[in-house]
Formats: structure tokens, sequence, C-alpha cells
């Protein structure tokens, strides 16, 4: 589980924080979906957990113990991240980056016994298998999501977070990936998404947490988080929410401006 308790998160050439008291929890076994505006502080809320933002006030938690505490190779094997941007330095064959997730385990220029069985079960998960002897720079865009899956998984962490991850992605790929998502959450995995698509996250996260200037807004499951006045009050748009026919998911249509 990932607990955020009171989060306040201040960057130097801003007047108001970015993150301004926020306390939620990631729950094992769910995804947790965390929406909002653009400058409403999620991005921050994720550099926060890796370490990358000091925080002003509060503390994050892994499963009772601190963020703060935990060396970052430890905080490595708790915690697997699929950051929003990556570029590599250079191409590298999928297998040899798939395997980069066993960094966290290895003994200075060797590797742990387990890291092949482990990257071989990432790679199944992910299904990548066909994917193994092509270069990075070879990918398309789902393909090369689903191979950044693949090296998370590789960590074994009981823990995922994942920044934006349908970025760019047509409506198979994002359903593929979502697929995939749901099913490692079902499998006992704490799942934070960061996410702008909340008709598509409202129909997999088993929690929904809204930001807006930096302060939660709104935390619950799907059918109270969207709620046409408060997501209105948040986006600043005029906003009508049905159900899903098929699912049963609340879906936002935002109208248009007369």
């Amino acid at each position: 589980m990932i607990a955020f308790e009171r989060v306040t998160v201040r960057y130097r050439a801003r007047e108001a924080p970015a993150v301004d008291g926020a306390s939620f929890t990631c729950a094992n076994g769910e995804i947790t979906a965390l929406v909002g505006p653009n400058g409403s502080g999620k991005s921050t809320l994720v550099r926060a957990l890796l370490g990358r933002e000091p925080l002003a006030a509060g503390r994050i938690l892994m499963d009772g113990t601190e963020r703060a505490s935990l060396e970052q190779l430890e905080f490595a094997r708790r915690v697997a991240v699929v950051p929003q941007r990556e570029e590599t330095v250079f191409p590298l064959l999928v297998r040899e980056y798939v395997a980069l997730g066993r960094y966290p385990y290895s003994r200075g220029l060797t590797g742990s016994p387990g890291d092949a069985a482990a990257v071989e079960r990432a790679v199944a998960r992910a299904e990548v298998d066909a994917l193994l002897d092509r270069r990075t720079d070879e990918l398309s865009g789902g393909e090369w999501q689903r191979v950044r899956i693949a090296r998370a998984l590789a960590q074994e962490a009981g823990m995922l977070v994942l920044d934006e991850p349908t970025t760019f992605l047509d409506i198979a790929h994002e359903m593929a990936l979502l697929e995939l998502v749901h099913s490692l959450a079902a499998g006992g995995m704490a799942v934070l998404m960061v996410s702008h698509q909340l008709n598509l996250v409202a129909r997999f996260a088993a929690r929904m947490v809204l930001l807006s200037r930096g302060k939660v807004m709104a935390d619950g499951p799907p059918s109270k988080v969207m709620d046409a006045g408060t997501l209105e009050a948040v986006y600043d748009w005029p906003i009508v929410i049905s159900r899903d026919a098929a699912s049963g998911a609340p879906v936002l249509l935002p109208l248009r401006k007369r």
C-alpha cells in the first residue's frame, strides 16, 4: 500500500504550494487513478514519491515504512515506476532493456540468481516475447509502452506507479495496456495511475482521486468522483455525466459553450 499523509510540496518560483496537504491511499489489489487538470499536482506527487522533490510537510508511506527512510535501491525493490517520458541514451535490444529492471538486485558487476526467471516472467506477463530481439528505437508507441511495463514487472515490486501510460496510444493499445494493468492489480499489486483520461480509467479503477490546485477535491469510487458539479468546478467547463450502457461506468461528456 502507498499512503500519502498531508503531503505538501513547494517550488521556489511559486508562491502557492504545488501540492497542498494531500492525503489518500493506494491499496493493494486495486488501481487508484490520480486525475485532475494540468498543473493540479499529479506529476509533482509522483516526483515526491520518487524522492525527486522534497516534502515541505507530511509523509509518504510504503506498506507502513516512511519513504524518506528508504535508500533508492530498497525503494526500487518495493515500487516499480513507469514515468510519463523516457528516452534511452542509446538503443538497446528489448531483452536488454527489460533486464534493466533487475538492477535493484544486482551485486556489483554480477546479477542475482533469480534474474533470468524474473525477466522471463515479466516478458510473458507483458506479452512482449516477439519483441525481444528488436531494438528499442524500432518499436511503435504501443510496443514501447508494453516493453516499459515489462521492465517494471521485472523488478517484482509489490507496487506499480504509471504516469500517463496511455499517452499517444490508439484505442486498441489503450485498452490492451489497461487490461494488463487491471490484471496486475487483480493479482495483488497496488497500482497508482496518473491519467487525464477520466472516462477510460473510470472503467478500470477501483478508486479515483481528483486533484485541483494541489488539493484533493474528491476521493472514492468512480461513481462518487465522477460528479458533474464537482468536475465542472474543477475543470471550469460545463459537463454532463451519463452511464456507459455496456459497463455501467460513469461517462463524462463535456458540453459546448454557447
